[in-house]
């Protein structure tokens, strides 16, 4: 009897120890606080590439497919009115390949005559590698800001597309953390 209750319970106990596990990563999602790490994606040439000044400024990063490209006009252009310090800031654009509908040698096209007109750095995202390392989930058809500290954390992240568009109100509260994160440090 003592044998077979230390079996049934090691049984229950392994049982509670993977529907832990499989729950905690089912559960999974991007969340404020957060360390995130800086994956391997690919420059606008299909050359290996990571996110620049990652740890040692603050960072915007807008996550778009080609459907979405255009949602997060609205914070990136008021970011850029800013004119943050580029010693402590940087705004940059990651292109998700893997969700739109372009074909990746059009999209590289594209992005290289972004950043040459507007003199940004614009990486690219064929296979969903930033999505799946810092848990963003279903980014298709959507713009995602994700604003970063120098301390590695996730501080604001905001999924943005036709249904849910930015507000005045959205951006200034967006632009008030930068300032905290930026210029009072």
């Amino acid at each position: 009897m003592n044998r077979s209750f230390l079996r049934k319970s090691l049984v229950v106990a392994g049982c509670a120890v993977i529907a832990l596990v499989l729950n905690a990563g089912l559960g999974l999602a991007a969340t404020v606080g957060q360390e995130l790490a800086n994956p391997q994606l690919r420059d606008a040439n299909d050359n290996p590439a990571t996110i620049p000044d990652f740890g040692t400024h603050v960072i915007t990063v807008t996550y778009a497919d080609s459907s979405a490209g255009d949602y997060g006009d609205p914070m990136n252009d008021a970011t850029k009115a800013k004119n943050y310090s580029k010693a402590v800031y940087r705004g940059i654009g990651v292109a998700n390949m893997k969700d739109s509908a372009a074909p990746n040698f059009l999209i590289r096209k594209i992005v290289r005559g972004k950043i040459e007109k507007y003199k940004s750095v614009i990486l690219t995202d064929p296979d969903l590698t930033l999505a799946k390392t810092w848990n963003l989930g279903n980014c298709k058809g959507k713009s995602v800001f994700i604003l970063i500290g120098k301390d590695k954390k996730l501080k604001y992240i905001r999924y943005t597309d036709k249904s849910n568009p930015w507000t005045k109100a959205d951006i200034d509260n967006v632009l008030k953390l930068m300032d905290d994160l930026i210029l009072n440090k």
